[in-house]
């Protein structure tokens, strides 16, 4: 079965964490989002997949390569200017005719049944089929009137206040015939939602809609990437040691995935699910709470409390420092008696000396110096 993922965006609303790195490479339980969803492909079927690029492309072929270590195959498509979703679906048109094909987005972290959603779509008679999930608040996506045989007779894309006619909302996720192609124009910014789907109801063509089970979430904000961390390391089975692992007299309460070389001090307390990096230093009395992921060659110093935050490789917290709710990102370097709290975004190569505090929800540029004491309120913007 073939799958389109489109992964030309910016991801303008997870900076400062989109300055290195594309957004399907924002790493999940400490490996970059896409291969979560390669691998979940894979297990679903789908060995022939094509890749839509555009910001930062070789990145993501680097992690990817041809795709065998995950037993698919990937071409690549690149997007020179901006094509939309289906534009750029169009443009790698050459990959996906002549068969139903699935589309989706590079920043999905999703556990749906995708095969399931295939084979409804081939039983049933209708250009294209959306999976869709009853959300509480789907004023940030295209919602759909669907009814009880399952045929949409509406769509609206991000609807406001008195438009808002259900709550089912589109993953993004859609099977489509492969005669779709021939609807959308060549080399123009094209996009399903707005233009693709409401031209094809004013013809009176069938767009069908499956109510997904299980969980989906497109990692397009820090409170989205939080939430897929979050029911990600939910389902953890248990725990796994890889490699040698030291410790005194730590607590420690699985499941835990550790890398190797992980060393935790004495009468510190780990309680999972937790992941922790290789070559991941942890010193004495500290408390790392569910809900946190640590990546490599991280230094965390005594009496420091991590809880529920997302550490990504090369930092360094200071001693007695309050971290929570936080994402740091690559090589920032955190400083004694410091506290950041819930909701802060703190980018690469970022200092922040002792006694600082950060406020909730506050994003800190890549490159920025946090003097000693000072308590940041607002976010410190600028361009690396």
């Amino acid at each position: 079965m073939k799958a389109c993922i489109m992964c030309g965006g910016e991801g303008t609303r997870l900076r400062p964490l989109t300055f290195e790195r594309p957004k399907p490479s924002i790493p999940i339980l400490n490996k970059p989002s896409v291969v979560h969803l390669i691998e979940h492909l894979a297990k679903e079927g789908f060995n022939d997949i094509v890749i839509t690029l555009g910001y930062m492309a070789e990145k993501i072929e680097e992690q990817l390569g041809d795709g065998r270590i995950y037993g698919v195959h990937i071409n690549y498509v690149y997007e020179d200017k901006k094509l939309g979703t289906a534009g750029g679906v169009k443009n790698a048109e050459k990959y996906l005719k002549g068969e139903t094909f699935l589309v989706l987005g590079g920043d999905h972290v999703l556990n749906l049944n995708l095969r399931e959603l295939y084979r409804f779509h081939e039983r049933m008679n209708a250009k294209v089929t959306i999976g869709l999930l009853s959300i509480d608040d789907p004023s940030e996506f295209g919602i759909a009137d669907m009814d009880v045989n399952n045929r949409i007779h509406r769509f609206l894309e991000k609807p406001g206040p008195g438009e808002i006619f259900s709550n089912l909302a589109s993953t993004g996720i859609y099977v489509c015939n492969p005669e779709i192609l021939d609807m959308i124009p060549e080399n123009k910014e094209y996009d399903f939602a707005r233009d693709l789907f409401p031209k094809l109801l004013n013809n009176g063509e069938k767009i069908n809609g499956v109510l997904a089970r299980g969980n989906w979430t497109d990692v397009g904000s820090p409170a989205a990437y939080r939430q897929a961390q979050r029911w990600m390391l939910s389902g953890m089975p248990g725990t796994v040691i890889e490699g040698r692992f030291t410790t005194k007299d730590a607590r420690i309460n699985g499941p835990l995935q550790l890398g190797h070389n992980v060393s935790v001090g004495s009468n510190s307390a780990i309680v999972g699910p937790i992941i922790i990096g290789e070559n991941t230093s942890i010193g004495d009395n500290v408390l790392i709470g569910p809900y946190t992921t640590i990546g490599s060659n991280c230094t965390i110093d005594n009496d420091s409390r991590i809880l529920s935050s997302y550490i990504f490789n090369d930092v360094t917290i200071g001693k007695n420092t309050n971290v929570s709710g936080s994402i740091i990102d690559n090589r920032t370097t955190v400083g004694d008696n410091c506290c950041l709290e819930n909701g802060t975004v703190i980018g690469p190569d970022v200092v922040i000396r002792s006694g600082a505090t950060v406020h909730s929800n506050v994003k800190i540029w890549p490159k920025q110096t946090i003097k000693e004491g000072m308590n940041v309120k607002e976010n410190i913007v600028s361009h690396p």
